[in-house]
Formats: structure tokens, C-alpha cells, sequence
């Protein structure tokens, strides 16, 4: 039996894949590059452009998706800044801005985890800050 609500494709509406509240927000966020576009969203980039110079390296189709999903899911809003030609500007809503403590705890354990990596091997970890 399925719960109606968020499906495995990302979409508000469907089916859920389990009624279980960690199931349903990873069928949102759960796949490689979304929680990287969040961050930098919590670190005020705003246009495609800046989304392209993170590190990662996020290929453009898979960018356009992930804002066009996110904004569907109601955790980002966009506006046009340029209609010729069309260019938005993006931003966290309320719901979306409310993933930064989790952004923040996944940093926070990485960042944990790699000082005690880093200090069995000997190197120096460079620390990142997240805006919660």
C-alpha cells in the first residue's frame, strides 16, 4: 500500500515510496547534486552562472533539472533579471531555507569526521563554514 504524497521523481504529487519522514525528504533531496545546489543557495549564489563555478562541477542539464525540481517542490522561488535573453535569479523559500541546520549538521559531521581522518594521517583539514 502507498501513501499519497512527494513520489520517488521528485514531484509533490503521487505516490510515496514509504511513509517514513527520512524516505520521503531523500525522494526531494536525496540524490547527488541537490543538497550542493541548497548549500550554495545558503551561501547566496543566486544565478546559473554562480552555480556553475562551485568545485563540484555540476553538469547543466543536471543543473537546470535540480532548480526546476526544487522550485516545483516549493523549496526555491525564481525571477527573471533579463528576459533576452530569459535569465532567473534563484532563491531559498521558508521551506527551503529551513534545510540549512541539515546542510549545516551534514558539514559539521564531515568536518568531524575528516579532523579525526586528518589527524591519524598526519594532514591539515581546511574548514568550511555554512550559513544556518
Amino acid at each position: 500500500m502507498k501513501a499519497r504524497g512527494r513520489s520517488g521523481s521528485g514531484s509533490k504529487s503521487g505516490t510515496r515510496r514509504s511513509t517514513c519522514p527520512v524516505a520521503c525528504t531523500l525522494d526531494v533531496i536525496g540524490d547527488r547534486w541537490t543538497l550542493l545546489v541548497i548549500r550554495d543557495l545558503l551561501a547566496d549564489k543566486k544565478r546559473y552562472g554562480d552555480f556553475m563555478a562551485s568545485p563540484e562541477g555540476i553538469p547543466t542539464n543536471i543543473l537546470a533539472d535540480r532548480l526546476k525540481r526544487l522550485e516545483r517542490e516549493g523549496l526555491i522561488s525564481s525571477a527573471l533579471y533579463s528576459e533576452h535573453p530569459p535569465r532567473a535569479a534563484y532563491g531559498l523559500t521558508a521551506e527551503g531555507r529551513a534545510l540549512g541546520s541539515a546542510v549545516a549538521a551534514l558539514a559539521d559531521w564531515d568536518s568531524d569526521i575528516s579532523l579525526e581522518r586528518c589527524e591519524r594521517s598526519g594532514r591539515t583539514l581546511k574548514m568550511r563554514t555554512v550559513k544556518r
